[in-house]
């Protein structure tokens, strides 16, 4: 779940406002020029330049070109999870979720052509697009963990001194001792990947008609509704 953001992420000093500054306009630099001359006709020196860094400051923040047309923003994933799991104790995890997602997303509506411009680059080179999908799923792992270990800090509270009953379809415990996603974190966030791939591709193609914010909202609210079939 990756998120095309730019913005200031929550926290940090100077120097780390300075760093994800750094990082995004070498995103935003590699996504303008790989839609412009394609992804791969664009070099590390060629970014580099157009964010005005020099090439070894481009390895501080990639591991490799291609990491900088797929992993935008490699701490929005975090930050999601932890704005998760502070949420009120009282809100039900999809709640939590849709407004966790909120907060990351509300800058996307003025980032408009970057976000296009990022689906551009992607469908245009497959081997980029294999890439993006493996980040996503290992995002949507991190993420049922975080949704798991909610539900289970929830059934410590609610039943102190009793052993809280296993998630539905939750498989043995990991090499880490600890119990792995059930199904239904896996479920919710898998979804949550989609809703926001949805709202973004739907809000893309129609800009003009609605703005994000609304988008997103209904797509939530359909979810907790159960996904009834729209009226005729």
């Amino acid at each position: 779940m990756h998120f095309m953001t730019g913005k200031d992420a929550v926290g940090g000093g100077l120097r780390e406002r300075k760093k994800r500054a750094t990082r995004a306009a070498l995103a935003e630099a590699a996504v303008r020029l790989a839609a412009e001359h394609g992804a791969d006709q664009v070099t590390v020196e060629a970014i580099s330049a157009a964010a005005g860094v020099s090439v070894r400051t481009f390895f501080n923040y990639f591991d490799s070109r291609d990491d900088a047309f797929v992993v935008v923003d490699a701490d929005a994933s975090e930050r999601v999870r932890q704005a998760f799991l502070a949420a009120p104790p009282e809100l039900p995890p999809l709640e939590a979720l849709r407004d966790a997602l909120a907060a990351e997303l509300r800058e996307a509506e003025r980032q408009h052509e970057l976000w296009s411009l990022h689906a551009r680059v992607l469908r245009s080179a497959p081997h980029l697009l294999v890439r993006n999908l493996g980040a996503q799923m290992a995002d949507e792992s991190g993420l049922a963990e975080a949704i798991a270990r909610r539900i289970r800090a929830g059934d410590d509270s609610d039943d102190a001194g009793r052993a809280s009953e296993p998630d539905a379809g939750a498989p043995p415990e990991g090499d880490a001792g600890r119990a792995a996603p059930g199904l239904y974190a896996r479920l919710l966030a898998a979804v949550a990947g989609t809703a926001v791939r949805v709202s973004v591709q739907h809000w893309c193609e129609r800009p003009d008609e609605v703005s994000y914010a609304d988008v997103f909202r209904e797509v939530f609210d359909l979810l907790a509704a159960g996904l009834p079939a729209p009226a005729r």
